[in-house]
């Protein structure tokens, strides 16, 4: 279940409307669904799709179980970290999507998933089966996925308990000066562009991110991350909101750049408590090529 406060911003605007922005990755269409079926309440009462919220109203969404539809598995290469019966590790390469969404139902990590293990946890309904987290197409490295639904609220448990072990690697512009560091500050759907997310207080979450320099250039830095929360693009909006936008990315950073397709941002490390044997479990990626490449090309920089 969510809940927002209207703010001045959505002030006399359609319900859906609202739900769609606060919600963020819902569509127009889903979102009339669940007002019509009474998933979405307005100072705990049903209204209509067109219906008009007025600023300090309660909105409330009890999102519905999503509908099973067909995903099919497609043979796309895969680089397995580690499997077993009740889970999978997988080094993503940069480029691949990770979840089918609409209009983009095939060509994905799921797709590839499904056809590789036939067996994934279903808790996520019809876009995500098996995925615990994610990370973002351009970004590498390190992803795990559930293959049975005990197996999956067990790991999504322990996202929440703060207790897995999520590290990055990144090049960042600028040079940071301070050897290591903490951002603490909310994260929550940019209210000037709602394509992306931004440092806000408003209807916003909590989010922190650990950092270390590990090399520093002329125009740019090496850095290590680590993640206490999952918020989307929280690494990407964090080091922004500091004035260290990620190399190469075409959402935060700047155009001048690196020349890497995407932001220079790689899951190195995940760590994690196994479901069922209750064994710590820990694994490295290598840094991707093209960012290995990167960081020659700026060590002979002179």
């Amino acid at each position: 279940m969510e809940q927002w406060i209207i703010t001045k911003e959505h002030h006399e605007q359609r319900i859906d409307k609202v739900v769609v922005d606060l919600h963020g990755q819902a569509s127009r269409t889903a979102v009339q669904r669940w007002i019509n079926e009474g998933a979405v309440l307005v100072n705990e009462k049903e209204v209509k799709t067109n219906s008009k919220v007025q600023q300090g109203d309660k909105v409330t969404l009890t999102e519905p179980a999503a509908q099973e539809v067909e995903l099919l598995g497609e043979d796309i290469p895969l680089d397995v970290v580690y499997e077993d019966s009740d889970v999978i590790v997988v080094n993503k390469p940069r480029g691949l999507v990770v979840h089918p969404a609409p209009g983009h139902e095939s060509g994905t990590l799921v797709n590839a998933l499904l056809f590789h293990c036939k067996d994934l946890s279903g808790i996520n309904g019809e876009i995500r089966p098996g995925i615990v987290h994610r990370i973002d197409k351009d970004t590498s490295g390190l992803i795990m996925a559930a293959k049975h639904d005990a197996a999956h609220e067990h790991l999504a448990a322990q996202l929440k308990a703060k207790t897995t072990e999520r590290r990055y690697k990144a090049i960042v512009h600028g040079v940071i000066p301070h050897a290591k560091g903490t951002i603490d500050a909310p994260i929550g759907r940019d209210p000037k562009d709602r394509q992306k997310m931004a440092v806000t207080h408003v209807n916003s979450r909590p989010a922190v991110t650990h950092f270390s320099l590990e090399e520093t250039f002329k125009q740019y830095s090496y850095i290590s991350c680590e993640l206490e929360t999952g918020r989307t693009h929280q690494i990407r909006v964090h080091f922004n909101y500091i004035g260290h936008p990620l190399a190469g990315d075409p959402k935060y950073g700047p155009k001048k750049t690196l020349p890497i397709n995407g932001q220079a941002l790689h899951a190195e490390t995940l760590g994690f408590t196994h479901p069922r044997t209750g064994e710590r479990l820990r694994f490295s990626a290598p840094l991707p090529a093209e960012m290995e490449k990167l960081l020659v090309d700026l060590r002979n920089v002179h």
